[in-house]
């Protein structure tokens, strides 16, 4: 289908879908091959790949981080419940085929505030009942976790792993760690939290200076730069597993990870689980 067809089909499904606008979620699904994207998403990508060739290795590098953290956490953590927050378009590798791989009972809370994405998830899970998709703002924890499709999933006084993959860089406040508490105060002992951030490992002053200019044009105009020691921060409450806070490509990796294709990720990435509550 041509991509202007493809692109009206699309827009008239999802009535109120911000078509004016690249949106970031629309965009790192064009970076990853996906179809859930407008021709202004996939403009706004491009422009970013001119001044900041790094970006693509971005998406692949936090794509193959999030397989791996869900199949840890599945098999060697036991966990069988996740929300994922900011999930954006659930393109291949996504939380709930990797999770069902290794335990098809495993349910999965997608939540992201961006219609086409959850339009496309929704699609894409057909009437899967152990899978849901909530159209919510994650800044407002509250509506996340009071949502039908979140409290009538997850069975919150069993452990859950939360997922934050690149949503704290990019929400209003640069307090992220208050938001994570959040989060982390409707979970019991023995959940987990996994996170990646975008961080500045390979990106010069100048190109992270043209990523902020070009992200103001969209829906979410701000990236929080965080270092391994800001990235810990997220983390109040929770024990670090091995590898701490890492390059996201070294987070356990399958192969032998080249230290300049890690570095061209620009992401780091870490897993904790959460501390018994004290007496």
């Amino acid at each position: 289908m041509h991509q202007n067809s493809r692109d009206a089909e699309l827009a008239a499904k999802v009535s109120h879908a911000d078509l004016d606008n690249p949106n970031i979620a629309r965009m790192y699904d064009y970076l990853l091959g996906g179809s859930a994207n407008f021709a202004i998403d996939r403009e706004t990508a491009e422009r970013a790949l001119e001044f900041a060739p790094t970006e693509r290795d971005y998406c692949y590098i936090n794509r193959g981080f999030l397989g791996r953290a869900v199949r840890f956490l599945t098999t060697e953590a036991g966990i069988d419940q996740f929300i994922d927050l900011g999930s954006g378009v659930p393109t291949v590798g996504n939380v709930h085929e990797i999770a069902h791989a290794h335990n098809p009972e495993a349910r999965v809370a997608y939540v992201d505030w961006e219609a086409v994405a959850c339009h496309h998830a929704r699609h894409l899970l057909g009437d899967d009942e152990r899978v849901t998709v909530t159209e919510a703002d994650v800044c407002d924890p509250d509506a996340v976790l009071n949502a039908p499709t979140v409290a009538g999933l997850l069975d919150f006084s069993r452990p859950v792993a939360v997922l934050a993959f690149g949503i704290l860089d990019i929400i209003p406040s640069p307090d992220g760690a208050s938001l994570v508490a959040r989060y982390r105060d409707a979970c019991v002992p023995g959940s987990a939290l996994a996170v990646s951030n975008n961080a500045q490992l390979s990106r010069t002053d100048e190109e992270i200076a043209e990523l902020r200019a070009l992200l103001a044009e969209t829906s979410t105009p701000q990236m929080h730069i965080r270092n391994a020691d800001e990235v810990a921060a997220l983390f109040p409450g929770y024990t670090l597993v091995e590898p701490g806070v890492v390059p996201a490509a070294y987070w356990r990796p399958d192969h032998p990870v080249d230290d300049a294709a890690a570095r061209r990720g620009n992401v780091l990435g870490a897993v904790g689980f959460l501390d018994p509550k004290p007496a």
